[in-house]
């Protein structure tokens, strides 16, 4: 394609000039939607216009110094901000419960008993990472697209939360009555000495998380969009496996790839700079992951769901195996 190259590095400037044309490059002619392998000048319009509504001054040239040329409607062409407010929201962009800062919006499910379209995150996303009885979130708290973090306000509200499955941590306050008036009265002798310091009963806990998951109701119809930033749609489910390599859209790092690197895994997660927790039945990969990606859906090579990542490393990410996400929020793609 060589010559292909000094014809355009000639004409470029020209045809850039011209009506609707957004930028020239070089590639392989499309008939319909299937590429040929036949090289030729691709010419990118904003939007095609019929020849008959063009001056002749303005039609593009089938060929070019006896190159053919192609031109391909490209749309209008502008930077994917994620943490911008977009509308339809798309997965792979900010989200997020009114309290928190800011997360990914993973995916767009339905629920198996409605066919109702929802929005997939995480709780920590979704539900302020709530357990259910700690005050952190309630079934109707507005979701914010972008999230608070990223400028979003009570006028961005898109959804509201639904159902979210409660994170387990390893320690709560007890909401024993013997336990809490135990530290009531053993308060009351502490002030006297010491006024700053207060005793509490913690209740641990052995239990384990295997998802970090929920879903929110848009409020309007047409607020939200299915195919996931820069990936497209989902296709279907697939298990992971060892090995396998996958993929995620995420509000902070974007697109960012990987494999599988174990599976089966338990392992302890900060939840907070004081919290942590366990999770069980866990996927690890050597994908690319910031704090925000939380949420983004994990996809195969065939764009079929794997999981939902919830937490990260400097080096890894894990996420819930999505069978399990789906099956514990009732939902479906």
């Amino acid at each position: 394609m060589e010559r292909h190259y000094r014809v355009l590095d000639k004409v470029q400037r020209r045809i850039l000039k011209m009506p609707n044309v957004v930028g020239v490059g070089v590639g392989y002619k499309q008939v319909g939607l299937t590429q040929t392998n036949k090289p030729a000048i691709i010419i990118f319009v904003e939007k095609k216009v019929p020849a008959a509504n063009l001056q002749r001054s303005q039609k593009l040239p089938p060929k070019i110094d006896g190159l053919e040329t192609d031109v391909i409607e490209i749309g209008r062409v502008r930077l994917l901000d994620r943490v911008m407010k977009m509308r339809p929201a798309l997965p792979g962009s900010s989200v997020g419960h009114y309290k928190i800062s800011a997360g990914t919006f993973g995916a767009v499910v339905r629920d198996k008993n409605t066919g109702e379209k929802l929005i997939l995150s995480n709780n920590h996303i979704l539900a302020n990472g709530t357990n259910g009885s700690d005050g952190r979130a309630s079934v109707g708290d507005a979701i914010l697209q972008p999230g608070p973090y990223d400028g979003g306000k009570a006028s961005d509200k898109i959804a509201e939360l639904i159902r979210f499955i409660p994170l387990i941590r390893t320690a709560q306050p007890s909401e024993c009555p013997v336990a809490v008036g135990v530290a009531g009265i053993g308060n009351r002798f502490i002030r006297l000495i010491r006024p700053a310091y207060e005793m509490r009963f913690y209740k641990y806990s052995r239990s384990t998380n295997i998802v970090d998951c929920a879903v929110a109701r848009p409020i309007k119809t047409g607020l939200i969009g299915e195919e996931l930033v820069e990936l497209g749609a989902v296709t279907g489910v697939e298990e992971a496996r060892e090995g396998m390599w996958v993929q995620k859209s995420g509000r902070t790092t974007g697109v960012t790839s990987g494999l599988v690197t174990a599976m089966g895994v338990t392992l302890k997660v900060s939840l907070s700079d004081d919290e942590s927790g366990w999770f069980s039945d866990q996927v690890v990969a050597d994908v690319m992951c910031q704090p925000g990606d939380s949420g983004s859906l994990i996809i195969g090579k065939e764009n079929k769901a794997v999981g939902l990542l919830f937490a990260g490393s400097d080096t890894h990410c894990i996420f819930n195996r999505i069978q399990n996400v789906l099956n514990l929020l009732e939902i479906e793609f």
